[in-house]
């Protein structure tokens, strides 16, 4: 099935722009001549991806955005700013929308901004969908990774809430609080995942590898406790 977008323009050539530009990079194109079309054809069907004009006759795309809030339909909005209204598109963001495209724009600039939209759409409805321990733990693991610490713990709490009686939560925020240069709050959390599992072999591997580091951390060298569970 085709990802669909929803093209919300008063002008023509527009949307045959866009139409055209997206239809040929394999979406579904649906389009509407103003703010109270568009309104409409997401009443009747979800669309996850907006392109929608700030400018249009009647319902303009402040009004619509504001709509599509207050009637809490799920759908990711890009506002489309003509020159000089950059300030006014950031400010669309405030209110709820998730980027904008300036005009000119060329095809592959609308591609790549829609690709990037769906993107995160997609990664937000899979975060939506973890119900495990285990995935709370994949998803923080990812996020470690990247340095996305917040979010690690965001998703290490949600693992504690499931199951607080396992380590691997408190090992991981072993290894966040190192990253950070918090050797002693480090040790504490692989002592409470110790206290959970004296056998937790990834803890035990890392309060002894924390203590000769010296304050200095390699992911390399640091155990998340994969090969628990391969086991």
């Amino acid at each position: 099935m085709k990802n669909k977008v929803l093209v919300v323009d008063d002008e023509k050539n527009i949307r045959l722009t866009l139409k055209k530009a997206l239809s040929n990079a394999d979406y579904e194109v649906e389009t509407a001549v103003n703010g109270e079309d568009g309104l409409a054809k997401l009443k009747e069907e979800e669309i996850p991806v907006v392109l929608l004009d700030m400018k249009m006759p009647g319902m303009d795309g402040i009004q619509f955005l504001k709509e599509v809030t207050n009637k809490e339909i799920e759908t990711k909005v890009i506002m489309i700013t003509g020159y000089g209204s950059v300030e006014t598109a950031v400010e669309t963001l405030k209110l709820g929308a998730v980027d904008y495209l300036r005009k000119p724009f060329k095809p592959e600039e609308i591609i790549n901004i829609v690709q990037d939209v769906f993107e995160r759409y997609k990664v937000e409805n899979s975060e939506k969908e973890v119900e495990s321990f285990e995935e709370y733990i994949m998803l923080a693991k990812n996020a470690i990774n990247k340095r996305d610490f917040s979010k690690a713990k965001e998703m290490l709490q949600q693992a504690t809430s499931l199951d607080s009686e396992k380590p691997e939560p408190f090992n991981l925020l072993g290894i966040i609080y190192e990253m950070q240069h918090k050797q002693g709050e480090a040790m504490k959390m692989y002592r409470a995942a110790l206290a959970l599992d004296p056998g937790y072999k990834p803890a035990n591997e890392n309060i002894e590898r924390a203590g000769e580091s010296m304050g200095s951390i390699d992911l390399d060298d640091v155990n998340f406790g994969d090969d628990e569970e391969e086991e």
